[in-house]
């Protein structure tokens, strides 16, 4: 573990992030894809003709502004559409703060009021370890939230199209296979795919992923995103307690021996119930206050540990029992925290649990109970469990166990948090589901994201249930499929009452003319051999007659 970097704590955050809000005035804010195009609305209460659109900026003591120029190639501005500004192939250095408005004595300190906040995102194909065994789970990642909520996700493996979906999460657990190269994109922008990731190993505490280039070698410390690298992350990390006499240092750990050494970790302090983070590999605490600290892997947070208490056993640390979750449609699921805080049992209504939508990072909603669908369950050994019956789509988000004191105002809902995808069942079929007798066909009753390993499935043709050898289940392999295969395909798990449609496998007979093409090749391929037998034994023979008559 290295030491360098070290933040030190004299019982608060020293290491605080400076926010542009606030008393600066509040940003709107976009995200959209590096290479794509955007439009930016013009923010002025009263737009005119004679707008013009600047970039803004503030030193933290005054503001400055640089005017844009149409250039019919980077930048488009029409009047017609409120003055919209265009920008098109974006790069990360056309993130910055726009605004439009009038040239006057006070044109930078009302443009940096109305200002827009762009965010220019790469995308990524995320290495996530799963709790099932020696596997993980892949999910196509953007840096920031897109504006433009993705009408789905393609997903690639050796660089040809594999399936789209509406969840950016991969639909099955990945074990370890270096020649399989993986990639997503987002419907409609086919041509910005994420760099190809390969899974190289994964064991019970390590596991290694490599990178065509992107975000996560610059994460590695690695000297330039275009340039491929190759990182081994643990499994699992901790936070590593060291008293001494008036101070703890704590520092982020792992039992994976061969864990990358170049790995930059994050460390988070929850003071009060908020959160406050510092990129560090360790930090010292001087005189420590009775609250929570946890860490996780720098770019790839979803590698986060629990939180322990820095004094004390009581201090309102927040562990989820899982973080993420795959649930069927229809069925039912609990969403489980430790917490424990002694305040909390003189507070009433000071527990609330909270969905986080898609739609961005700070739009969420308390909880209401639904009798028979939604419920709380409060300190059961110090478990809250919050349970959702008959699950439906929509109940895929983000949901975060929060506690409100008196004095607290309410603070964005930042990680830990549940993430939670419901899925249906539907049938698949690859390459197609119209083939020709003799070919090899596979179906899949696919899911969003990924079930357990130790999911069963059944699989139904013609609503009569099929049996199969163990090693079909979630994959059906018809090879060589045949006309009695065909007909209407639905699959379902064995352990719920759901059932996909059904899906229609359609085999084409052998046409003639190809059966009498096979039948000549197999005569050919059986007799040819005997034929050219018989001739060279023939050759023989007279050569030999020729021999013996020369030789009397």
């Amino acid at each position: 573990m290295l030491l360098a970097d070290v933040c030190v704590f004299v019982g608060f955050f020293l290491c605080i992030s400076v926010s542009i809000k606030g008393v600066q005035g509040q940003a709107n804010s976009i995200c959209a894809l590096k290479g794509s195009s955007v439009d930016l609305p013009c923010s002025a209460q009263h737009p005119t003709s004679g707008m013009k659109w600047f970039t803004v900026h503030w030193n933290k003591s005054e503001y400055f502004q640089n005017e844009l120029r149409a250039d019919g190639k980077k930048y488009n501005m029409s009047e017609e559409s409120n003055n919209t500004l265009t920008i098109k192939d974006l790069t990360e250095k056309d993130a910055k703060f726009y605004c439009c408005g009038e040239t006057d004595t006070n044109a930078s300190y009302l443009c940096w009021h109305r200002r827009t906040e762009l965010h220019v995102a790469d995308l990524q194909v995320k290495v996530i370890p799963s709790t099932e065994g020696q596997t993980v789970t892949l999910i196509c990642n953007t840096s920031c939230l897109l504006t433009e909520k993705p009408a789905a996700y393609i997903w690639y493996k050796n660089r040809e199209f594999l399936y789209q979906d509406w969840s950016p999460w991969y639909q099955q657990l990945v074990s370890s296979e270096e020649s399989v190269r993986y990639s997503c994109a987002v419907k409609g922008y086919k041509h910005l795919r994420a760099p190809e990731v390969s899974v190289d190993s994964v064991t019970s505490t390590c596991f290694t992923v490599s990178y065509a280039k992107g975000r996560m070698c610059l994460n590695n410390q690695s000297r330039s995103m275009d340039e491929p690298c190759s990182i081994t992350y643990p499994r699992e990390i901790h936070v590593q307690k060291t008293l001494m006499k008036n101070c703890v240092t704590l520092s982020c750990a792992s039992s994976c021996p061969t864990a990358d050494l170049h790995t930059s970790y994050r460390l988070y302090g929850k003071m009060h119930f908020k959160y406050s983070s510092c990129e560090s590999q360790a930090f010292t605490v001087f005189n420590p206050p009775p609250e929570s600290f946890s860490c996780a892997i720098q770019g790839n947070k979803e590698l986060h540990s629990a939180e322990v208490c820095i004094k004390g056993e009581y201090c309102g640390q927040e562990n989820y029992l899982s973080r993420r979750i795959c649930a069927l449609e229809g069925s039912s699921v609990n969403i489980s925290i430790k917490y424990y805080d002694s305040v909390l049992q003189y507070i009433d209504k000071s527990k609330l649990w909270h969905k986080i939508e898609t739609g961005g990072p700070w739009d969420f909603k308390s909880l209401i109970s639904e009798t028979g669908r939604v419920n709380f369950y409060d300190s059961v050994n110090d478990h809250h469990i919050l349970t959702i019956n008959n699950l439906q789509k929509n109940d895929s988000a983000g949901y975060k166990f929060r506690v409100h004191k008196y004095y607290q105002q309410q603070n964005e809902p930042d990680f830990p948090q549940v993430t939670l995808v419901v899925t249906g069942l539907r049938v698949t079929f690859n390459p197609s589901a119209e083939v020709t007798e003799g070919q090899r066909v596979t179906l899949i009753c696919s899911t969003s994201c990924p079930l357990t390993d130790d999911t069963n499935y059944i699989w139904y043709l013609n609503s009569q249930p099929l049996t199969l050898p163990e090693t079909q289940n979630k994959h059906l392999v018809l090879d060589p499929v045949s006309m009695q295969h065909a007909g209407n395909y639905s699959c379902t798990v064995k352990t719920q009452d759901i059932m996909s449609s059904e899906e229609n496998l359609t085999v084409k007979p052998l046409e003639k003319s190809i059966l009498i093409m096979n039948v000549l090749k197999l005569m050919f391929v059986l007799v040819f051999p005997s034929a050219v037998f018989l001739f060279n034994l023939r050759i023989r023979k007279k050569k030999t007659l020729t021999s013996a008559g020369k030789t009397k």
